[in-house]
């Protein structure tokens, strides 16, 4: 995992948010639309990238064109002295897209997809039996209602978004 991303400025803003509209847009075409010179443009998109700040181009791979339809959330408790053994050996569960360590009752929020309920049922068996995995609790995604988005947040950093009214 990347270090922590140093915070934005509004520069660093418009530019991922020129980014975000136009993925494929050259580093000119993005300079030109946020405003600022193409060495500007260049420079700051490669310190994002290497401090961490760009998420890799996987993200934007959608699991249901890989044969991947359904999406769960499996709650974890595990012992916490094998945290770190189980985080490596979800680690190694390919259908396993992320893991959260989170406060309170759950040690673990693991979000996975499944090619079936039959499949989803393997990999809840899988996970539920790492060794150091004491209690896990499956969700089923039903619907997708917000999807994973940035954009709201770029723009008031880059000055841009409408401020809530006090």
């Amino acid at each position: 995992m990347p270090s922590r991303p140093h915070p934005l400025d509004a520069i660093d803003a418009r530019i991922l948010l020129e980014l975000a509209a136009h993925p494929r847009a050259t580093t000119v075409a993005i300079a030109d639309q946020a405003g600022v010179a193409r060495n500007t443009a260049h420079a700051r998109l490669a310190r994002l990238e290497d401090g961490g700040a760009l998420a890799s181009f996987e993200r934007r791979v959608d699991p249901q064109a890989l044969g991947y339809p359904l999406t769960a959330f499996v709650t974890a408790q595990v012992t916490q002295r094998k945290l770190d053994e189980v985080a490596a050996t979800l680690e190694a569960v390919p259908e396993v897209l992320q893991v959260y360590g989170i406060s309170g009752p759950i040690d673990l929020l693991i979000h996975v997809v499944a090619e079936s309920a039959e499949d989803l049922y393997r990999i809840a068996g899988q996970i539920l039996a790492i060794p150091g995995v004491e209690r896990t609790n499956t969700a089923l995604v039903m619907r997708r209602l917000v999807d994973y988005r940035i954009a709201p947040l770029l723009r008031r950093a880059a000055g841009t978004a409408e401020r809530p009214a006090r």
